[in-house]
């Protein structure tokens, strides 16, 4: 209690120092309080342009408290003492408005207006002064966008000429609706003729242009007065070497030899196939700088690869180039060891894992991985049962190809792929005083990615799991699977053997402030299919089986939407959205344990601790935790999260969560579970809650402080409206995690 009024004391010492921050303000100057950028023209969002502003008011903790600008005021003038010289390093200096900087953030505005077609634009500013405190308001005047009127190519070597008029014609009968390059009625802004010379530049040095740049294309344009239309001319001039030599036609090349060579080396330890197939430049063709971006692209994802240098040679008295790719290796292989130590209910414990990492097994930059795994945790207190501690032990081998492996694909199919190869095995042993478990998992999957669309995809074209169940106590077997009183249908299925037969695929968009990601996954139709066809009989349980053993068969898809609104250059607006559905049908009628959804923990609903929620109104005996039945086969989850730069490391958060999971049939042993499209959205628990995190750049980590606002498990009023009944000790959840939860 003493830290938390601690805190509440620091930040309103803070506060209150933000309001005598002028002290540090001299006469006949004004602390910049607040900058506000607006446009007279709905059809301009003023926000866009904030950044073209020289100066900026000091910043704020979630846009609302100047906590910076506090802690520098709480300082006093004196530097030599060392109480005043740390809280100025912490804090943020006072923002003196500057009349020289706001003029030129005037021109920047109006420039910036321009060229988005405003050409008639025009920017003011007005000042409120209340005692040493200015606001600034820049009011936007766009007044009528111009647009193109009359559009004219002036192309002086006849040979692009061609080239391009032969490059229209194969886009307009691949897509005759759609014509590109500049067009008459096109809004006339910088950014749409800069569009234009990217485009005819990048056709170009596709074509064996190896010398030419955008800067050989200029723009003449004209318009007549009180009129918003304007004469466009695209001028394409000759090529000149510098201003000694004449213009000539541009120079067009061809590759004539390829050759590679070692970093350090003499050789490159790599196959001379792997290294021809990676090469998506061609001896022979035109110079292509989409095939040089292949190239690099290729060689970028070996993890053998530390970089990739590629250099052309002009050959004297020719239109012909020499390539040599200079290839660096990283190190061959790699060790490593972490430790851990584990507290599961209070049972102490320790794991470590041991590593070895080999990035060029085949000499084909194939990266061969086995990682080994142990854990041993102390047990107590289980009465009936074996006096026996947890043990684990397990092996993991990956194999990964650089490249797409697959039977009867052509050397320049391989060139053009960008997918990976991926071959995994792992084993693991597990020993309970109430169980052994066993699982065996193999699996072959590809990846690949499209750069330029922010794409990646994921196929997994074979997942085998099987789950070995060795021995089963007797205790366990009386007390959860065999007894009539508490036989749980759930908790039966997870514990017998299984086989997991699967395919799944997934796709992936990232960018600057969207991500979204879709999954889904098949298992069992294969091997259903292969029993019907085959006749084979089903055993006791209605169940057909491979190899003896009943196998799962269910259909699952996953999406999740992240949208992240900027501000400004220290306050962020996260929304997220996820939803998932299984349904286990034909050989199953209950979803393995681990395909199951649950709700709770650092990535979701942060009121309540890890698998503590759901499904629907469900709650544990005696409000207990009861991880095989709080799962489902339906999730939905929405958050939003404010997060705010501090000082140094340090970032904030505020964040509501609302969702929660259900089943998609009636369970007995989860009564109040089930999905009902009349009664779902009462089941939404909502949580909220504030955040630290310490962001090091390459990692982060996350400090949540989650409480319950609305509690579907419970129906008294005090418990389902905890927002206006809290209880710190029921409704409070803490979560460590790293990297952000969306």
């Amino acid at each position: 209690m003493k830290t938390k009024y601690a805190f509440i004391l620091v930040v309103f010492g803070c506060l209150m120092a933000a309001c005598s921050s002028t002290k540090f303000v001299s006469d006949k100057q004004y602390l910049l309080e607040s900058v506000e950028v607006k446009a007279d023209e709905k059809n301009i969002d003023a926000s866009t342009l904030a950044p073209y502003i020289r100066q900026h008011a000091n910043s704020k903790w979630f846009s609302i408290f100047k906590i910076p600008l506090g802690t520098y005021a709480l300082s006093g003038r004196d530097t030599t003492k060392w109480i005043n010289r740390t809280l100025q390093k912490i804090g943020e200096e006072p923002v003196i408005f500057d009349s020289v900087q706001a003029k030129l953030s005037i021109d920047d505005l109006r420039k910036a207006l321009q060229n988005m077609g405003y050409m008639n634009a025009a920017v003011d500013l007005q000042t409120k002064v209340k005692g040493k405190k200015l606001k600034a308001i820049y009011t936007l005047h766009p007044g009528v966008p111009f647009f193109i009127k009359k559009m004219r190519y002036d192309i002086q070597d006849e040979n692009i000429r061609t080239v391009l008029e032969n490059y229209r014609q194969t886009q307009r009968k691949r897509n005759p609706l759609r014509e590109e390059g500049l067009q008459v009625g096109d809004k006339f802004t910088v950014g749409r003729l800069d569009q234009e010379r990217i485009r005819i530049t990048e056709i170009l040095m596709d074509s064996g242009y190896y010398r030419f740049h955008k800067d050989f294309i200029q723009y003449t344009a004209d318009s007549a007065a009180n009129s918003t239309g304007v004469d466009l001319t695209l001028h394409l001039m000759k090529y000149r070497q510098d201003n000694s030599h004449p213009e000539t036609l541009h120079p067009r090349y061809t590759i004539r030899n390829i050759t590679y060579q070692g970093g350090d080396e003499t050789n490159i330890p790599l196959r001379r196939r792997v290294l021809e197939n990676s090469t998506a430049i061609q001896a022979g063709r035109p110079f292509s700088a989409t095939d040089l971006q292949k190239t690099y692209n290729n060689f970028g994802k070996m993890r053998a690869v530390r970089y990739t240098d590629i250099r052309f040679r002009e050959i004297p008295d020719s239109s012909q180039l020499d390539c040599n790719i200079n290839v660096s290796m990283n190190k061959p292989y790699s060790i490593s060891f972490q430790p851990e130590g584990t507290n599961t209910a209070g049972n102490l414990g320790a794991a470590a894992s041991l590593n070895y990492e080999n990035r060029n097994i085949f000499h084909g930059a194939e990266v061969f991985s086995v990682g080994l795994r142990g854990a041993y945790e102390a047990i107590t207190g289980l009465e009936g049962y074996r006096d026996e501690n947890y043990k684990e032990y397990g092996v993991e081998a990956k194999l990964q190809f650089p490249r797409f492996i697959a039977p009867f694909l052509s050397n320049n199919f391989r060139r053009r792929s960008n997918a990976t190869s991926e071959l995994s095995l792992m084993w693991d042993l597990q020993d309970r005083p109430e169980f052994h478990r066993r699982v065996f998992s193999t699996a072959w999957r590809y990846r690949w990615a499209d750069p330029n669309h922010h794409l990646t995809y994921r196929y997994d074209l074979l997942d085998l799991n099987y789950i070995y169940m060795p021995w089963i106590s007797e205790t366990f077997k009386h007390d959860y699977l065999d007894s009539v009183s508490n036989r749980n249908a759930i908790l039966r299925y997870n514990y017998e053997d299984l086989f997991i037969m699967k395919m799944g695929f997934g796709i992936s968009y990232t960018d600057g402030t969207d991500a979204v990601r879709a999954n889904i996954e098949t298992a069992g139709n294969v091997l259903n299919a292969v029993s019907k066809i085959t006749g084979s009989k089903e055993n006791e349980n209605g169940q057909y089986t491979f190899f003896n053993i009943a196998y799962a068969q269910y259909v699952k898809f996953d999406f999740d939407y992240t949208h992240i609104f900027r501000l400004d250059s220290h306050n962020n607006l996260a929304l997220h959205g996820d939803f998932g559905i299984a349904w286990p049908y034909g050989n199953s009628n209950i979803l393995p344990f681990e395909k199951r959804y649950f709700a709770g923990g650092a990535n979701n609903v942060r009121g309540w601790s890890v698998r503590s929620l759901g499904p629907g109104t469900y709650r544990g005996s005696d409000g207990r935790i009861d991880f095989i039945n709080q799962t489902g086969d339906m999730k939905l989850y929405l958050s939003a999260e404010y997060r705010t730069y501090l000082f140094w490391k340090f970032n904030g958060a505020a964040f509501i969560d609302a969702g929660n999971i259900w089943t998609l049939r009636n369970y007995a042993d989860q009564p109040g579970g089930q999905f009902k499209f009349n009664e779902f959205y009462k089941q939404i628990a909502v949580g909220y809650g504030i955040g630290l995190r310490l962001n090091f750049d390459y990692f982060i980590l996350r400090f949540d402080m989650g409480m319950k606002a609305i509690n579907p498990a419970y129906e008294t009023q005090d418990e389902h409206w905890a927002l206006f009944h809290p209880d710190f000790g029921r409704d409070f959840a803490f979560h460590f995690a790293v990297g952000l939860p969306f």
